[in-house]
């Protein structure tokens, strides 16, 4: 193969460094490229409003960083071949390939019962028969089916480097300080004791600080209730589609693409016969058909639309309880009488729901610390970690969404 080298200007870490045909190969295919129109971080950007990078920033963030932890690796004697190197690259650089518009926030909406990580593996075999099983390795890793475990680990753990570029990339987007990482000393931490990866010892404080980021952007950026209200009323825009398409009404989208999700919310075949469509679909086909569904007949889909784009959003409450429901009562007669609505339809306009973040949770893969003397302990059981006490339990919140 001719060798290739391109570097890539990244705001948060410089030059990105792309040295292999195949990479090359990947990021030039218009199945990555449309990353580049989808949002990272769906509708943060009406809450901070630099938050506008795209989920190919994140992707080529991720790669680089696996770059960085896999020359660690090698630097301390740990076995890579060229080939699983190159495969664990390939894997990280299209582990988020399967997104769809507004990613998280119309998951299972769009598309009923499809996790984007199913979409993401039936791409990669995808682009695996187009480019002669080139891919092979890289869906073994992502998978988790290879044998070096490790490498599945620094893909997708709880301390993997796809957490720990979009904490980084996030925060330096948001303006959020409180995301910031030590991500380069975690890097120069890692290690693999049987097979699986660990940190050093010395990485104890970068580790909480990264589990204390991780809860922290949830709260003050993720699940800003502000952010929750947007993306829930997409949710409900897209739902009252449905419905109405239901009922037999004409409701077209701007694109085809998108159209022809919202009409076969359930298609009759699998997901595998229309990945070509799938593939056309990002965010500015949902915003484009949001403009247009602003003059829309139908009253409810109308305003929410207009609500939306004109960021006049639903007011949210954030509590630890459960909401009364005459509180809940009270808020959907004052909405009724402002939108001139029936009961049945104010549900659109006020509803309740939960968001909950686990900061580090044990059941999951487990960030194993390794000591001077060989042994390795769970970071929750280490005896001066911060962690332990108080970060593995999940905290849950209650909100309301009502009109002003």
């Amino acid at each position: 193969m001719p060798s290739v080298r391109k570097i890539i200007n990244d705001p948060v870490y410089g030059f990105i460094t792309i040295d292999h045909p195949l990479i090359l190969q990947i990021i030039s295919h218009p199945v990555y490229q449309r990353l580049r129109n989808i949002h990272q971080m769906a509708f943060a950007h009406l809450v901070y409003p630099g938050a506008v990078h795209s989920r190919l920033h994140h992707s080529l963030g991720a790669y680089h960083l696996m770059c960085m932890a896999l020359g660690e690796l090698k630097s301390k004697s740990i076995e890579i071949s060229a080939e699983e190197e190159l495969a664990a690259k390939v894997a990280i650089l299209l582990h988020d390939i399967g997104h769809g518009p507004f990613s998280h926030a119309l998951e299972n909406e769009l598309i009923k019962n499809v996790h984007h990580e199913t979409i993401s593996l039936l791409l990669m075999q995808k682009l695996n028969s187009e480019l002669n099983g080139q891919l092979a390795i890289a869906i073994e890793i992502f998978t988790n089916k290879h044998s070096k475990k490790f490498l599945h680990q620094l893909v997708s753990g709880q301390l993997d480097v796809d957490r720990m570029d979009y904490l980084n990339r996030d925060s330096f987007f948001t303006g959020v300080a409180e995301g910031v990482i030590g991500y380069d000393r975690i890097i120069k931490m890692l290690t693999v004791k049987d097979g699986n990866l660990v940190v050093e010892e010395k990485a104890i404080y970068s580790i909480e600080k990264f589990l204390v980021s991780r809860r922290l952007m949830y709260w003050q950026v993720y699940l800003h209730k502000t952010v929750v209200s947007a993306e829930m009323m997409l949710v409900k825009i897209i739902r009252r589609a449905n419905e109405l398409i239901a009922k037999g009404e004409k409701v077209a989208a701007a694109s085809n693409e998108l159209d022809f999700f919202l009409q076969n919310s359930e298609p009759d075949s699998s997901i595998e016969q229309h990945l070509d469509t799938f593939c056309r679909l990002d965010d500015h086909d949902v915003m484009a058909t949001i403009k247009n569904w602003c003059h829309h007949q139908d009253k409810i889909l109308a305003t929410l639309c207009r609500y939306l784009v004109e960021r006049k959003l639903l007011k949210v409450k954030l509590q630890a309880e459960p909401f009364d429901e005459q509180f809940v009562n009270q808020k959907k007669k004052e909405a009724c009488i402002k939108l001139e609505i029936s009961e049945k339809e104010v549900d659109y306009f006020v509803f309740t729901g939960e968001a909950s973040n686990t900061t580090y949770n044990p059941g999951d893969e487990r960030i194993n610390i390794l000591f001077k003397d060989g042994s390795i302990k769970d970071i929750s059981k280490v005896d001066n970690a911060l962690i332990q006490h108080n970060l593995s339990g999940t905290v849950k919140k209650y909100y309301i969404c009502y009109m002003r």
